[in-house]
């Protein structure tokens, strides 16, 4: 299977890294410094044990210069460049390929489909955990399920997605409802992201501290009740089992905002806890906590100049 990867970030990275022995696999990343430094060196991997393997992985800062037409193409790019990922992809998938959304947030399935077309356009999601040491250097930072959705005719090509994840040691599943999938994840997004940022600690750290749980729990809360107020059916103990199971399995990972906010990067919080915050209004639904952690957030990120 060819796989071109967008967006070779933390995640994009781990998964190439597991895929490589397995696939052929290019990355597309518009970081130059990761780019030279994993076609100078390969991509440095560090297992979950410590061990350190390099990958010879071709990597990419302009998908002109991308050879062929990719038989799966994975988008792990930050939600605010969906639609120019999805326009690259539509220009690199093969004919009969997929176009396969890993993203964190919501509305990312619908902007892809709107360039790709909806039998070429796939949700899953991850509770795999990782980070971007240096350039070209990737660690693995914790194991949980991939979830991929097959909509609309596509479980032949989606089966044989998840049975290369699961020979990569990738542990994937397979459900028909990408609506539920997408919510699901959101929710643990919605528990753990916001805090770690604003706290500054590792995800095991929410489910060990009291403060810190009770704040994860309402945050989950208030999304459980605006998926139930939207007919998406997720019952909360279950919800609220699995954002604390992920913690746990994820436990020193630094989360995907605590890493922009780290770097100065602008986050996600508008297609994470935003979003709940839109959808409520929408519903009917209050959503405070959601809210204030949403305005924490952006505050941070603008002030970010001035810390002190």
């Amino acid at each position: 299977m060819e796989i071109l990867i967008l967006g070779a970030g933390a995640m994009g990275s781990l998964f190439g890294a597991l895929l490589a022995p397995l696939a052929e696999v290019c990355l597309f990343t518009t970081n130059a410094g990761h780019a030279r430094a994993i076609n100078r060196d390969g991509l440095t991997f560090t297992g979950m044990d410590g061990t350190v393997r390099r990958f010879g992985i071709k990597a990419l800062t302009d998908g002109s210069h991308y050879g062929g037409k990719a038989d799966l193409i994975l988008l792990c790019t930050k939600a605010r460049s969906t639609g120019e990922a999805a326009e690259t992809a539509q220009r690199l998938v093969a004919e009969d390929g997929l176009v396969l959304t890993l993203q964190n947030g919501l509305g990312n399935l619908e902007r892809i489909v709107a360039v790709v077309g909806a039998q070429r356009a796939a949700a899953g999601t991850t509770a795999q955990a990782a980070t971007l040491l240096a350039p070209g250097h990737v660690r693995h930072a914790g194991r949980g399920p991939t979830v991929l959705a097959a909509d609309l005719g596509q479980l032949p090509a989606i089966t044989a997605i998840a049975e290369l994840f699961n020979r990569a040691g990738i542990d994937t599943q397979i459900v028909e409802d990408s609506n539920a999938l997408l919510w699901s994840k959101l929710i643990v997004n919605v528990g753990i992201n916001a805090l770690t940022a604003l706290l500054r600690v590792s995800n095991g750290v929410l489910a060990q501290v009291p403060e810190c749980e009770r704040l994860m729990a309402q945050a989950v809360d208030e999304a459980v009740a605006v998926a139930r107020a939207l007919r998406i059916d997720l019952p909360c103990e279950t919800q609220q089992e699995r954002v604390r199971q992920v913690c746990a399995q994820t436990s020193t990972n630094r989360a995907s905002m605590l890493q922009d906010i780290l770097r100065g990067a602008p986050t996600e919080i508008d297609v994470i806890n935003g979003a709940v915050v839109a959808k409520g209004f929408e519903a009917g639904v209050p959503t405070p906590v959601n809210l204030l952690l949403t305005q924490l957030v952006k505050a941070l990120e603008a002030t970010a100049s001035h810390r002190i």
